[in-house]
């Protein structure tokens, strides 16, 4: 903070509203006018403006490689389950069918049923 500049007076009223004072602020540098920037900060310059369009595109780019990263990763998942399952089920056909062979040659009925609501 500014050692040679005096903090803003804030005026308000006892209910809690700020009173508007015309005028400059008081803590403000001498000789500045209303709508200039503070002394420290020059304005913003063509290139600042390039440079910051620049860095809203780059910013976009990084979202969008992201998102095909996360699909490239949903994609790698799938991929490594889907061989997973496909073995499972061939697993579980077979105990089926192996279940079903014996319970045939042992002469009982193998029904199946099929719930409907």
């Amino acid at each position: 903070m500014d050692q040679h500049r005096t903090p803003p007076v804030l005026d308000m009223t006892p209910d809690g509203q700020f009173r508007d004072t015309p005028g400059a602020n008081p803590g403000a540098s001498p000789g500045a006018s209303p709508g200039a920037p503070p002394p420290g900060i020059r304005p913003a310059t063509a290139l600042d403006r390039i440079l910051g369009k620049v860095g809203g595109v780059a910013l976009l780019v990084a979202l969008a490689a992201g998102g095909l990263l996360l699909a490239s990763l949903a994609i790698l998942f799938v991929g490594l389950v889907l061989p997973v399952l496909i073995v499972a089920g061939a697993i579980g056909a077979a105990s089926l069918w192996w279940r079903i062979r014996r319970l045939r040659r042992q002469g009982v009925p193998v029904r199946f049923v099929v719930v409907r609501r």
